[in-house]
């Protein structure tokens, strides 16, 4: 990956930097956080980091007892504008829910940020992951099917610096962590237009995802169905749900193609 700081103009303004890593301290694991852990956690000063976090409770987007801290629904007010304008969400949805009603999985929508997917639309149908996902979750996208299908999309130069410098880890026992083999799932995603992740991200879970595109080809998004893997063998599972799967992302490509984006 290029280095941030390298590519820096005078214009960049740190302190909203280091305000918004102060947001990002928080998340479904740390829901609460004392000064000293936000502090540690963005590398601020413990003066700095009160700062932020005081000027946050001033603005309503953080609460705090006087030790502990935790982000205020308010918070959502900041990636809202992001999904309304993308229109993507509301666009996809009822084609999700049509999938959810054929197949009798949970589907979601997902956009790449940096090395992770971001859901930006979900409808689930039952509970078969021991982590709860709702709009803004966000997962490693070297384990997950949509990230696959989001990573296999990039520039070829992108995807060198990212296999270069990503940190696979081992979420579960089958997990790819090799870069060179991961490099060739991608071309063989990138080849096939689909992406199936066998127990990578959770056990006993597997998922199915498929790109969405906007109108010159360019993946915007992917669109995914997640099964328990009691369901069926890997190749039943890919028999029975791809097809839907695709259809649903193709028509969910007509209606953005039809003005949704613009």
């Amino acid at each position: 990956m290029t280095d941030a700081a390298t590519t820096r103009s005078g214009e960049f303004v740190q302190s909203l930097e280091r305000g918004l890593a102060v947001i990002r301290a928080f998340d479904a694991e740390h829901p609460q956080l004392t000064l000293s852990e936000v502090a540690r956690a963005t590398g601020l000063t413990r003066a700095a980091a009160r700062r932020f976090l005081l000027t946050l409770v001033e603005l309503g987007y953080v609460h705090t007892d006087g030790r502990l801290f935790s982000l205020r629904p308010r918070i959502l007010d900041l990636g809202y504008a992001y999904l309304s304008g993308l229109g993507l969400p509301e666009v996809a949805r009822p084609h999700m829910a049509a999938l959810v009603a054929q197949v009798h999985e949970s589907c979601s929508a997902s956009v790449l940020d940096g090395d992770e997917v971001v859901y930006v639309a979900r409808v689930p149908t039952k509970r078969i992951m021991t982590v709860g996902i709702s709009v803004g979750t966000r997962f490693p996208a070297y384990a997950t099917s949509m990230g696959r299908v989001l990573l296999a999309a990039q520039p070829a130069q992108w995807l060198d610096d990212y296999l270069a410098t990503a940190t696979l880890r081992p979420l579960t026992r089958r997990t790819v962590t090799d870069p060179a083999k991961l490099r060739t799932i991608l071309t063989r995603i990138a080849a096939q237009g689909y992406a199936l992740v066998d127990q990578e991200l959770e056990e006993g879970l597997r998922s199915l995802a498929a790109p969405v595109r906007a109108d010159d080809g360019t993946v915007i998004a992917a669109v995914n169905v997640s099964a328990h893997a009691s369901r069926g063998t890997f190749d039943a599972i890919r028999r029975e749900l791809l097809p839907p799967l695709l259809a649903a992302a193709r028509r969910i490509e007509e209606d953005l193609a039809g003005g949704a984006l613009r």
